[in-house]
């Protein structure tokens, strides 16, 4: 574990100190929490483009004040998931301001986050490190991807990541071991009428589907594509706001 990040677990939410000089998004003001500790200045993002470095994260967030960037790995591969901690809380607000706008051509989602969150995170990439799995000595509460494993599956799988130019034939491709029409993929699209690097994909029953989540985070071209249970309300859902 790095200094920067080691000081930051031993001194808590002791972020503040002398302005770190020209931005303006920041709170100087401890005394604004007045009878409870400030809150942890910290942002949990997801869709984060395989080859992001912390440059790339800064520039995201250009204008606040950055002490740290944690990537998430599991099995040894980037998640595309990463946690940001800032120099004061209320950088948080105008952080989550940037959800779903775009890194390269990834829109990235923020989301606020928590202490333990970030900690058990550290963790977690101590013993990615080591080879080991957190999960045989840190008890966690369940995460994104148990998340997934226990969600109910419908027959269909919601795509995020996709490329803007990906066509039906190369989702086929994609999930080349399953029976898919091209009626059975759809792509959504922005008020605009451009793709938003979602779609859809419905299978022919729900164990079909989840065989289907082994393709998660697999590489389209060269973007990993990220996949979700989901439903036929979702489907219908998300293909009327595009219209």
């Amino acid at each position: 574990m790095g200094a920067k990040r080691q000081r930051l677990v031993e001194q808590g939410s002791s972020f503040y100190g002398t302005s770190p000089g020209p931005s303006l998004m920041y709170n100087p003001a401890p005394f604004a929490y007045v009878g409870q500790p400030p809150p942890f200045p910290v942002v949990r993002l997801r869709g984060l483009p395989f080859d992001c470095t912390e440059a790339d994260v800064a520039e995201f967030f250009h204008g606040l004040d950055i002490v740290d960037v944690l990537f998430v790995h599991k099995n040894g591969k980037f998640t595309g998931e990463a946690f940001c901690v800032f120099g004061y809380p209320l950088q948080v607000d105008f952080a989550l301001q940037r959800n779903r706008q775009n890194m390269g051509r990834r829109y990235v989602e923020v989301f606020r986050s928590k202490r333990q969150e970030y900690y058990k995170a550290i963790a977690g990439e101590v013993f990615e490190t080591r080879g080991s799995s957190p999960r045989q000595s840190i008890p966690r509460s369940k995460s994104y991807d148990e998340g997934k494993d226990s969600a109910e599956h419908t027959g269909v799988l919601r795509l995020r990541g996709l490329p803007f130019s990906a066509g039906k034939d190369d989702i086929i491709e994609f999930f080349k071991d399953f029976v898919l029409s091209e009626d059975s993929i759809h792509f959504t699209m922005n008020s605009e009428g451009r793709p938003t690097g979602e779609g859809f994909v419905e299978f022919a029953n729900a164990e079909d589907s989840k065989a289907a989540m082994s393709k998660d985070r697999m590489t389209l071209g060269s973007r990993y594509i990220e996949l979700f249970p989901s439903s036929h309300e979702e489907l219908d859902e998300a293909l009327s706001r595009g219209r």
